[in-house]
């Protein structure tokens, strides 16, 4: 597999460097930056509750790591509410960082010089890991 791995890593570089000069040579256009759809907090808070739930990640850590420091078995309703809460408050500390680092990415994305240095960045790493990969042996 010698030959063909060595294709696919050189289209491979190629594909990336040329995503990255698009990204370099790439306008940003004030129309281009829509403003999103504001919507209301309980719809917010539904989301982010359903997509914390359907998060596997997060159910096969606890299924997998609290049996090996808890006997579940001796595991009453006040110790159950209260590795409730520290895990809410651990959990919604480092979302609610989440939430406001976002909201003050979208605000600067709105910029379109903002957004242009951007696009030139990952254009600048996309261009620089294309080439890594084609001259890594």
């Amino acid at each position: 597999m010698g030959t063909a791995f060595l294709i696919i890593k050189y289209v491979s570089a190629a594909y990336l460097i040329w995503l990255g000069i698009t990204l370099i040579k790439s306008k940003v256009n004030a129309e281009d930056i829509k403003s999103s759809k504001e919507s209301s907090l309980i719809a917010n808070l539904i989301t982010g509750l359903m997509v914390n739930l359907g998060n596997p990640k997060a159910i096969v850590f606890y299924i997998g790591l609290f049996p090996a420091f808890i006997d579940v078995n001796q595991v009453v309703t006040a110790d159950f509410l209260a590795i409730l809460g520290i895990a809410a408050v651990a959990f919604g500390c480092v979302n609610i960082c989440y939430a406001l680092l976002a909201l003050r990415a979208k605000k600067m994305l709105k910029n379109p010089n903002a957004a242009s240095l951007i696009n030139k960045t990952a254009g600048t790493i996309m261009v620089s890991t294309g080439a890594l990969v084609a001259i890594k042996t």
